[in-house]
């Protein structure tokens, strides 16, 4: 499974709770892929996965948060994206 957080550079909002998600992450699905994209490097990526706003996380995919989650929320929508996927 992978997950991508969508930020900027100096972007308050998409630091907040970077460390938090990727842990929450880490510890709810085994092999999984955090990947952190900058939207200025990236941005036809970020527009092709339908990011208009930022922080934004996708998984596998598929736009899932388009504003921060909880560390939480994220734990509830990849532990029912992996019961899904077994």
């Amino acid at each position: 499974m992978k997950v991508e957080l969508f930020h900027a550079p100096g972007c308050s909002r998409c630091a907040a709770g970077r460390e938090d998600l990727k842990a929450a992450a880490e510890t709810t699905v085994t092999g999984i892929v955090w990947r952190e994209v900058n939207v200025l490097d990236e941005m036809d990526y970020a527009i092709d996965h339908g990011v208009l706003a930022l922080p934004a996380i996708v998984i596998d995919g598929e736009l899932v948060f388009s504003s921060l989650p909880t560390p939480q929320q994220l734990r509830t929508a990849l532990t029912r994206r992996n019961v899904k996927e077994q």
